[in-house]
């Protein structure tokens, strides 16, 4: 190898060398700032019992805990006090504006979008912005659910994500945890069943008392209940909800949502009968839709409802020749009758129309 040559390698090397080393003088330098940053910073937020008394006389705890900050997905990703706190840039600080507690929080939370633009303009068109619009001040904001300086990931463990909204809605939430989605959820983490979000959305949540929601429930549902694979695993049947769709109840409900979303309807959708949030297995014997409870939960909307009436719903099962025969064979003969009747009147109109072209030609050749 020439010398040349070789020493074109070497002064290669050598800025390569020198490039990778200002690259991590860089990293350690940024790492050091935003280490610096944050010591000031806690220099004086660390202290305990540091706080502020605002106008309406409520105290506003100023001390950060450095270790709960560390640990926070924030703190992990090293965002510095101020990517948050924009508008501190040394001391003395500036006056707070806030009147009271929740003024400061509802102030302060609009900076996450700097970061979750996109999760910020969905919640914007959330029901609890909604609320928080109208004038209710105690509606959900991102650090009521995510907290502060302490936010950690919002489904690990996956219950986290229930027992946050009970914070808020802590009856529902009792209902919830008794019912067999909750139990399965608070008990084993179990990642199949429902959480709160997975039906009423994190940062989109829709308003359920409207008559939109309701016609569309059913599909929630179907999110499981229509996915063989998942059932297969509990041992449930998909003609839980196919026959429900397929079913008096199932189809009007399914047109209304389609072409009148806005209209009420007295046909029952899943929770009429099973209930919202305190579901129970149907082999509970406080499940509304076992045999003993069954009358009671069709004269909610059938209240002339006899004894019998429960017997001429086959329930959610395809009827069979062991189960339902009557059904069954109604079925079956109109299952045949209908293809025959329809085939017959097709076999009659083609050989109609072959007489006559027979005719027709026949003549002329003639």
């Amino acid at each position: 190898m020439s010398l040349a040559r070789l020493s074109r390698l070497y002064y290669r090397w050598l800025a390569a060398g020198i490039l990778t080393g200002l690259l991590l003088v860089g990293c350690v330098a940024v790492a050091s700032a935003a280490q610096t940053d944050n010591d000031t910073c806690l220099g004086c937020h660390s202290n305990a019992g540091l706080n502020v008394t605002l106008a309406s006389g409520e105290v506003l705890p100023l001390t950060v805990d450095p270790q709960v900050y560390s640990a926070s997905v924030h703190g992990a990703a090293g965002l510095t006090c101020i990517s948050c706190h924009t508008n501190i840039d040394g001391y003395p600080h500036p006056t707070l504006t806030a009147g009271d507690r929740r003024s400061f929080q509802l102030e302060r939370y609009q900076q996450c979008q700097a970061c979750h633009a996109d999760q910020y303009q969905a919640a914007l068109d959330s029901n609890h912005a909604r609320a928080l619009a109208a004038g209710d001040r105690n509606a959900a904001i991102c650090t009521d659910c995510h907290g502060a300086h302490n936010v950690s990931k919002p489904n690990s463990p996956r219950q986290k994500i229930s027992t946050t909204c009970q914070q808020c809605h802590s009856a529902i939430y009792e209902q919830y945890a008794t019912s067999v989605h909750g139990e399965s959820l608070i008990a084993n983490s179990n990642p199949d069943v429902p959480t709160c979000t997975d039906c009423h959305g994190a940062h989109t949540q829709e308003d359920p008392r409207t008559t939109e929601f309701r016609l569309k429930s059913p599909n929630l549902c179907g999110n499981c209940h229509a996915n063989a694979a998942l059932m297969q695993k509990y041992g449930i049947s998909t003609q839980v909800f196919d026959t429900y769709v397929a079913d008096f109840h199932g189809t009007t409900v399914t047109l209304f949502e389609k072409q009148h979303p806005d209209q009420e309807t007295n046909k029952a959708v899943c929770t009429d009968c099973h209930g919202i949030h305190n579901i129970k297995a149907v082999t509970d014997a406080d499940a509304t839709v076992v045999k003993e409870n069954l009358l009671t939960t069709c004269r909610r909307c059938h209240p002339d409802a006899t004894t019998n009436f429960p017997a001429s719903w086959v329930g959610h099962f395809q009827p069979t020749r062991e189960n339902n025969p009557l059904v069954y064979y109604v079925n079956l003969f109109y299952r045949i009758l209908i293809p025959a009747v329809i085939g017959a009147m097709a076999g009659f109109v083609a050989i109609d129309f072959m007489r006559k072209l027979i005719n027709k030609f026949g003549r002329k050749g003639a």
